[in-house]
């Protein structure tokens, strides 16, 4: 399909959407502790709920938005999406409640759904084969590296106008993405492709993906994964300023670890071939468990600050870096017998995956208590479980095929 957008243009405005989510999540983190200071301070951990009560919002959108779109059109939904999005930051905005700050969250998740989702629907709509892969490809480059930066730039934003502003910040991305997509991208769905929203469609996705045993330990394992990488974000910055005493340059620090450790999706592009995807995911589950488990005593040990400061830096690469060896492949695992209902099971998975990791996540961040032992002890468990129900699926698939 033609349309007047070039293909760099077109590449540009997709990772702007896809970006949407890290933004809204990563450059959130310096702002934790103020927000904890100023609206929760009798337990300022709560302030870490920010984060988990937005990416529950995104998975309850996300089992909505592709449907929709293919009902309304894409461009109604990601306009639609952009101001849920928009109205729910300057509610956070203007808010002194953290209770109201926390829904306004939720709301603001369910509106980056919408760009984060629809965006892929409309790469498939326009392009097909090896090009629509190469497009996507190039755009999660972009959308992988842009967490290095989000923090730092949720930094300067404090600096200059506080914590509040950075929910302006939000807004003033979301408006020059939703103009710039209304203004040059055209309808990619056609009034004659479009299919009515049912509802009932949705839990037979459901009911079929819960019924084959690969498709479902996938899922849970997902949503172990995700949890993972939700939990390590909850809890890092308060690790980096209560244990270390490196608030002030956690930017950087998380930039650089974000930065190298965006290579894992490349290394899993070049061995998933050759080793399989399941072996990937539970090798790299394994080797989790492995340096997890060595994290528990070594943090609750007496070793030199900055000794135990390296080693977590190389742990938080590595949880960063197993994501691009775990979410793909789980993904592909899921989808392999879905091929017949693809559209709604991706959003089904993706919804469920991500609402369960945020409800995994919150309640093990919020038992924070100066140590590392909550973070360290919580992702060894995770991983662990994750690890037996690969082990799992291995041996179901060998009994299949036997």
């Amino acid at each position: 399909m033609n349309h007047p957008m070039s293909r760099a243009e077109f590449i540009a405005l997709i990772a702007m959407m896809f970006a949407a989510i890290a933004f809204s999540i990563d450059a959130m983190l310096p702002a934790l502790p103020e927000i904890g200071r100023e609206l929760s301070p009798d337990a300022m951990n709560n302030a870490q709920l920010i984060l988990t009560s937005f990416v529950l919002g995104i998975g309850v959108g996300t089992f909505f938005t592709g449907p929709l779109s293919d009902a309304f059109g894409r461009k109604r939904v990601i306009v639609a999406g952009a101001a849920l999005y928009i109205i729910a930051a300057a509610v956070a905005y203007f808010s002194t409640s953290l209770e109201v700050v926390l829904a306004a969250r939720v709301v603001q998740g369910l509106g980056a759904a919408a760009p984060r989702i629809v965006s892929l629907a409309v790469v498939r709509d326009l392009y097909a084969g090896r090009e629509m892969a190469r497009i996507v490809s190039i755009a999660m480059m972009i959308f992988t590296i842009f967490p290095a930066f989000a923090p730092l730039m949720g930094a300067g934003i404090i600096a200059l106008a506080g914590w509040r502003s950075i929910f302006l910040a939000f807004i003033l991305f979301a408006c020059i993405f939703v103009t710039w997509m209304w203004l040059r991208l055209p309808e990619s769905l056609a009034m004659e492709n479009r299919r009515p929203f049912r509802a009932h469609l949705l839990w037979a996705a459901v009911k079929e993906m819960f019924a084959h045993p690969a498709v479902r330990m996938s899922i849970l394992v997902q949503s172990l994964c995700l949890a993972i990488l939700f939990l390590m974000l909850s809890l890092v910055h308060p690790v980096y300023e209560v244990i270390f005493d490196r608030a002030e340059t956690f930017p950087y620090w998380f930039g650089a670890i974000a930065a190298v450790s965006a290579s894992g999706s490349f290394v899993n592009a070049a061995l998933v071939v050759r080793v399989g995807m399941r072996r990937m995911v539970t090798w790299s589950l394994g080797l989790q468990v492995i340096l997890a488990g060595a994290m528990v005593p070594v943090g609750m040990s007496n070793m030199d600050g900055t000794t135990l400061f390296a080693l977590f830096l190389l742990w938080q690469s590595y949880v960063f870096f197993m994501a691009g060896t775990t979410m793909g492949n789980l993904n592909a695992i899921a989808m392999e017998p879905m091929g017949h209902i693809a559209g709604m099971a991706a959003s089904t998975i993706s919804g469920i995956a991500t609402i369960s990791a945020a409800a995994i996540a919150a309640p093990i961040g919020l038992t924070f208590n100066g140590s590392l032992f909550p973070l360290t002890f919580g992702i060894f468990v995770l991983a662990a479980i994750g690890f037996g129900l690969m082990l799992q699926m291995g041996r179901v698939e060998r009994r299949l095929t036997a």
